[in-house]
């Protein structure tokens, strides 16, 4: 062990260093959005439906937001270079279960132990680039961290797309192995961990704060996927395990503010602004993960596009976002209130969906989504780093920290509230629309009689009998109505995401103006 002092690096040691906490956040990002082109393929190999299929994001998501909050304390138990090198290994171990999957349930408990070790490496991934770095060095560490983080989510979807529609989705999780396997020999060759001090006696450890946060989490994420079909507090199952979330919330904070040395430090959160920031940042993850869960299935399953054209798609508005960084830096830095900015921020999202909202039909093309896509670009720019920023502008000292890890943490909750929320109620909204497109769907009309006839000369003039030929009409007509339901619940999520965003603009008439001031690259968390 070394103090943190000496942990700076120079020459080699420290570009091996820095290419090694580079490809380890890079693994942990791409995997957060690789799968979002591929879920209409494992649905259909794995024999999955929609609600479960979407699992498959939210238990990597759910295994993350347990883990963040725990990472400084694991790291002091363990070492970080121990702890960090496990985390790769379990990653990647996860990560050929995955590709070996032959079940639906089984993909989503290996997403869950990905993510496990996946939590730990952005998090300490971070610490590790900063800390390797002299003082007056650390703005470009961060900067090279940074573009790392930003070119993530961009990879994600088109590499997702050109693997599944080249080879089969189990690819995407095959390419982490030796890529992770280089990363791990790396991290143990050449990462050192500082001095933390005596480390606590199992006796000591809190069992029961570990405990009670992954009930508390598991169980409203069982709540939110399962509530819509299962028929919500009607349903045993989702009742008990809504009470089990709610006391296991209560317990918990009152567990970590009781214990002598709780796993998460919740006295920080009596910082104004970090309440309004984890309020922002979970809003943020809502509309940031929802939207990009969502776009990926509407052109793949509405529109018929292949996995990297739906992938594709979203590389625009991601470099957009990654343009947007250095300049939304430069703007803090010159002292421009990241409230302003996340105000605009905000109604660029809501202009983006309601762009969304007023150009989706089952025809849609590349062209009617490019701008607004472009649009949402901009607004992820002008809320990702000002709202994590403006969170921590009242915190000092250790405190921003363990402040960034909240944010990091309920952005995250929030992406699996989103993907939950937002696949029930397309899933409602669908039955909804299609049981009022049916009742205005008279079959005594003449343009409905004229339009059944026209099908079953169709089918009549491929060799098909009178009834069979009747039968594959009502069918055709039947999917076209499935079809517009879908689209017209699309719609409504995207009005609803709107009105969200719109609604949270005078939030940032409570921000109290902070004393000091924040790099923005100790934001991107």
């Amino acid at each position: 062990m070394v103090q943190a002092d000496d942990l700076v690096e120079y020459g080699h040691r420290r570009v091996i260093i820095t290419i090694t906490a580079v490809l380890c956040a890079l693994l942990e990002i791409v995997d957060t959005t690789i799968v979002n082109v591929a879920l209409t393929n494992m649905r259909g190999s794995l024999g999955a439906t929609l609600n479960d299929v979407a699992w498959v994001i939210t238990a990597y998501a759910i295994a993350n937001v347990i883990v963040i909050p725990m990472t400084s304390w694991l790291s002091q138990q363990f070492g970080r270079r121990n702890y960090f090198v496990v985390s790769i290994i379990l990653f990647t171990t996860a990560s050929f279960l995955c590709g070996n999957a032959s079940t639906i349930w089984e993909l989503i408990i290996f997403r869950f132990i990905q993510g496990l070790g996946g939590g730990a490496l952005l998090v300490t991934a971070q610490t590790i680039i900063t800390e390797s770095y002299p003082a007056e060095k650390r703005g470009m560490a961060q900067a090279i961290y940074g573009m790392g983080v930003i070119v993530g989510p961009t990879l994600g979807p088109p590499l997702g797309g050109y693997i599944v529609d080249n080879f089969s989705w189990p690819y995407i999780f095959y390419i982490n192995i030796p890529i992770g396997i280089i990363a791990a020999v790396l991290a143990f060759s050449f990462v050192r961990s500082p001095k933390y001090g005596e480390k606590l006696k199992a006796h000591q450890v809190d069992w029961w704060g570990i405990f009670l946060l992954s009930a508390f989490i598991g169980s409203l994420q069982y709540v939110l996927e399962h509530g819509q079909q299962d028929d919500w507090f009607n349903d045993t199952t989702i009742l008990i395990l809504s009470i089990v979330s709610v006391f296991g919330l209560l317990f918990f904070i009152w567990r970590e503010l009781t214990y002598e040395h709780p796993i998460v430090n919740l006295s920080v959160l009596k910082d104004g602004n970090l309440h309004i920031g984890i309020v922002m940042c979970f809003i943020l993850g809502f509309g940031l993960y929802g939207s990009t869960l969502i776009i990926p299935i509407y052109t793949q399953a509405i529109l018929g596009w292949t996995a990297t054209d739906a992938g594709l798609l979203l590389i625009p508005g991601s470099i957009t976002t990654a343009f947007m960084m250095p300049i939304i830096g430069k703007m803090i830095q010159k002292g421009i209130p990241q409230g302003y900015m996340v105000a605009v921020g905000f109604l660029i999202f809501f202009f983006f969906t309601f762009l969304m909202y007023s150009r989706m039909t089952p025809d849609t093309g590349v062209e009617h989504l490019f701008w607004p896509l472009i649009l949402r670009g901009i607004g992820l720019g002008l809320l990702f780093v000002p709202i994590t920023t403006l969170s921590l502008s009242t915190l000092k000292g250790r405190s921003i920290g363990e402040g960034a890890a909240f944010t990091g943490m309920m952005r995250q909750l929030g992406g699996s509230f989103g993907i939950a929320i937002i696949t029930t109620y397309i899933s409602r909204f669908s039955q909804e629309h299609r049981v009022n497109l049916l009742t205005h769907l008279d079959p005594t009309k003449t343009n409905v009689q004229q339009r059944i006839a026209m099908l079953q000369r169709g089918f009549i003039s491929k060799g098909y009998s009178s009834n069979e030929a009747l039968n594959k009409a009502y069918q055709i007509l039947d999917y076209s109505v499935m079809k517009q339901s879908t689209v017209m619940a699309y719609m409504d999520v995207f009005m609803y995401l709107g009105i969200l965003f719109l609604c949270c603009i005078p939030i940032i008439l409570l921000i109290k103006k902070g004393k000091n001031k924040i790099d923005p690259a100790e934001a991107m968390h």
